[in-house]
């Protein structure tokens, strides 16, 4: 079985995204690159069942190279992502985490930028876009994300959810969660009165900051 150990991991953070709330059903999808190769999350099946064997392998051209199972019907997203996004500091992008956490899909129709209303926004970058709405699984949607995602590891996609990537599926699943607290943190402070913002060269600075933060 070609990419064992991206398969299994896929199915690792798949059932994740069910248990920690940032999906419903069959909703959103993952994928892990080695190499030329993509494992990513099949079309319309519980997570609670997949096995390794489920997962389909597919090309950067989006060919089925190993599996009985369809890809995931935002294929174009993932496949975008990885042959033509670049992180900011020029990490490999090998992970990718698509939701459809609940307080940033609402804050998805009130904005075009998550309010920076906590400084881990910059675990995404100096800010996070929100992309033009699209419909799903479409080459305009994977252009908009595109767009969106520039100098940045991830956004909201307009009426959606969110996407995230990152070197790794723990990078991007990470960053997935991060920008869900944080619209629910906006949100909450909302609905009581008008936050407080932190300025754009703070979020600039903390991103600095980020790029020494941790074990090396």
């Amino acid at each position: 079985m070609i990419l064992a150990d991206e398969r299994r991991a896929v199915c690792e953070y798949a059932r994740r995204l069910t248990a920690d709330g940032l999906v419903v059903g069959t909703s959103g999808n993952i994928s892990a690159r080695s190499g030329e190769l993509i494992a990513v999350t099949p079309t319309g099946v519980d997570y609670g069942v997949l096995t390794p064997e489920d997962i389909p392998v597919v090309a950067l051209d989006g060919s089925i190279v190993e599996g009985k199972l369809r890809p995931t019907s935002e294929m174009p997203m993932h496949l975008s992502v990885y042959t033509k996004a670049a992180d900011p500091d020029g990490a490999p992008i090998t992970g990718i985490v698509h939701t459809h956490s609940v307080h940033a899909t609402a804050v998805s129709t009130l904005v075009d930028e998550v309010p920076a209303v906590h400084y881990m926004l910059a675990t995404i970058g100096p800010s996070a876009r929100v992309a033009r709405y699209a419909t799903y699984g479409t080459e305009e949607l994977a252009e908009s994300m595109l767009a969106a995602l520039e100098g940045r590891r991830g956004c909201l996609l307009g009426n959606h959810g969110t996407i995230t990537y990152g070197d790794g599926l723990a990078a991007a699943y990470s960053r997935a969660e991060q920008l869900e607290w944080l619209c629910q943190v906006w949100l909450l402070a909302r609905s009581a009165g008008n936050p407080r913002l932190l300025p754009d060269e703070e979020i600039a600075h903390v991103v600095e900051k980020l790029r020494g933060y941790g074990q090396k």
